[in-house]
């Protein structure tokens, strides 16, 4: 066990980061960041921050040489990092997850090793697999670079061959993924912990609303059966075993019209989806990853009140002024409405910029409010033309 006063090591400097430090300052830990950006979210906070590349061989040496033990805030981080990490100093998630969940197509695979459905989908890493990908799958479809696509970067609809080829042309024949577009009931995710006994502890089961491929909101309790959530739990669970876990890990599930479950994703780490903790659980999603870490007893995940999570992206600050800003009257005129910003320098369209978790007697009446603060802040809001 590591008791508070000890340090922790994070790899990324993100609004996760960020929002982690938090929760490790609460319970008495000091973290050291590893970040290239030195105005990180996450940097700015913490308690040192080496400004380097996460592959620095000499920043490498010196955040095993401060730090107890060390985690990740996103899964891009190269693997080889944490293997050498690794050989000094506890490491969570371990190598061999970021391995398979940095490429879509080797996390594909893994979802099917678990006995798990992906959504259809064909592999493309060479022209010639092209062909053979469509033949997998019906359209419409979504192509995917295999690697570093997130928040609906680089990734296209498309609907015939010759449109799979040309977007296969635009992402520069990177490896990628086709997946057939499903006719949805809903998206939800389940975040759990697992520690390193192998037992695991749920956040309740949030429900999901996209645009343009971008979270906007998280719901809950979802708005779907008991069975479904049992069902979804169990299969995160089982995800969470084979890849042998540690720390905080969400997995996201399509719903069917016909109620089948397809795992969409799987992120090794907290999860946007998880933001609504922090206000509408007795544990957030952040202490239970500090918990996980050091060896502490899982925190209570109760949900204290229904409540709607509502991003806030770069569109929601006035773009148009020299200085954008947001207009932040409609969200702290409301009781029940908690503003989290994550202190990014430059707000553009499509950038994750803060959040507001909006708590009532149930999800609809949360999500009524939320809409309506939403909608006052984007009265306000004048984008520049191109």
């Amino acid at each position: 066990m590591i008791l508070p006063d000890a340090t922790i090591g994070m790899l990324g400097g993100g609004q996760l980061g960020r929002m982690f430090i938090t929760a490790a300052h609460n319970l008495g830990y000091r973290v050291v960041v590893l970040e290239p950006d030195p105005y990180s979210p996450a940097g700015l906070i913490a308690d040192e921050h080496l400004v380097a590349a996460y592959d620095d061989h000499e920043a490498i040496i010196q955040l095993a040489q401060r730090c107890d033990v060390i985690t990740t805030e996103f899964e891009n981080i190269p693997a080889k990092v944490l293997k050498t990490l690794s050989a000094s100093c506890p490491v969570h998630p371990k190598a061999s997850v970021l391995e398979k969940t940095q490429d879509r197509n080797i996390e594909k695979a893994f979802i099917r090793s678990c006995g798990l459905l992906p959504v259809p989908y064909g592999s493309i890493t060479s022209y010639s697999e092209i062909a053979p990908a469509v033949d997998k799958i019906k359209f419409p479809a979504i192509m995917k670079t295999a690697r570093f696509g997130y928040d609906g970067k680089g990734q296209c609809q498309v609907n015939s061959l010759d449109e799979v080829k040309q977007a296969y042309r635009r992402f520069e024949q990177q490896h990628c993924v086709l997946e057939q577009m499903i006719n949805l009931k809903c998206e939800i995710s389940v975040v759990l912990a697992r520690n390193e006994a192998g037992e695991s502890c749920y956040f309740p089961v949030s429900e999901n609303i996209h645009i343009d491929g971008i979270l906007h909101q998280s719901l809950v309790p979802a708005r779907v059966s008991d069975d479904i959530k049992q069902s979804v739990q169990v299969a995160a669970k089982r995800i969470a075993d084979k890849l042998d876990y540690v720390g905080v890990l969400a997995v996201e599930f399509f719903i069917t019209q016909e109620d089948g479950i397809l795992v969409n994703e799987i992120a090794p780490r907290t999860h946007n989806s998880g933001h609504y903790t922090m206000d509408a659980c007795i544990t957030s999603q952040f202490e239970q990853q500090v918990r996980v870490l050091c060896g502490l007893p899982f925190g209570d995940t109760s949900l204290l009140s229904p409540v709607v999570m509502t991003n806030l992206l770069g569109d929601c600050w006035n773009l148009a002024l020299d200085k954008p800003i947001l207009n932040y009257s409609s969200i702290l005129a409301s009781s029940k409405s908690k503003l989290h910003l994550y202190a990014k320098r430059d707000a553009r369209i499509g950038r994750k910029m803060g959040h507001f978790n909006t708590l009532a007697k149930t999800s609809q009446i949360a999500k009524e409010e939320a809409d309506a603060i939403f909608m006052q802040i984007n009265k306000t809001i004048s984008i520049p033309s191109c």
